[in-house]
């Protein structure tokens, strides 16, 4: 009777105290909040649309068939192009007016060179590379000689970055070549390198 009365109790304490002591084995874990972070995405830009803009540049023109047969020159015209935006690919054509105050010597002053053409990029977003190409003329006055004018052709390679949603800084180098003057055997070959700041409608 004694050793009941003695048991029950340290029964009782020990099944009271092991649920306590079993617990404190296995903490509550609190998992981690991972927020995603957000990754930046390029704007696309839509090259669909007229545009206008002026030009500077820089060209090297040289004469075949005349004296002093080498000029170097700044040279100021305005462009203006339609483009249609296919996606990753852009074509437009336009027209471009630069003018110059070269001096082709006995065949009197570079008044200035007209371009009509296409030209074909590829949309890398808020930059479009592209080539041209097409028809071009150049207008002569002055000289010991009558050159006249004369048509060509051009080609080249260009780039058009958006500075704003309608602002875009472009540049383009271009060769050009004329061998129809009215003076006999004269040709004229000429690189030019412009920079242009352009409005897209």
């Amino acid at each position: 009777m004694k050793l009941a009365r003695i048991a029950l109790p340290a029964l009782l304490a020990g099944s009271v105290a092991v649920p306590a002591f079993a617990g404190s084995l296995a903490p509550t874990v609190v998992e981690p909040v991972v927020t995603p972070v957000p990754v930046p995405v390029e704007v696309g830009r839509d090259w669909t649309g007229f545009s206008g803009g002026v030009q500077l540049g820089y060209g090297a023109f040289d004469t075949d068939g005349t004296p002093d047969d080498y000029e170097e020159a700044m040279t100021y015209g305005l462009k203006s192009y339609y483009d249609y935006d296919f996606g990753n690919w852009v074509l437009g054509g336009g027209l471009q007016y630069d003018w110059s105050d070269a001096d082709l010597g006995a065949a009197g002053d570079l008044d200035g060179i007209m371009r009509a053409g296409l030209r074909a990029g590829y949309d890398m977003g808020n930059t479009m590379v592209y080539g041209t190409g097409g028809y071009a003329k150049a207008f002569t006055s002055g000289g010991d000689i009558d050159a006249g004018d004369s048509d060509g052709y051009f080609a080249g390679i260009g780039t058009e970055t958006f500075l704003t949603d309608n602002w875009t800084v472009g540049t383009e180098i271009t060769y050009n070549e004329f061998t129809d003057f009215d003076a006999e055997d004269m040709e004229l070959k000429n690189t030019q390198f412009n920079v242009s700041l352009n409005y897209r409608f």
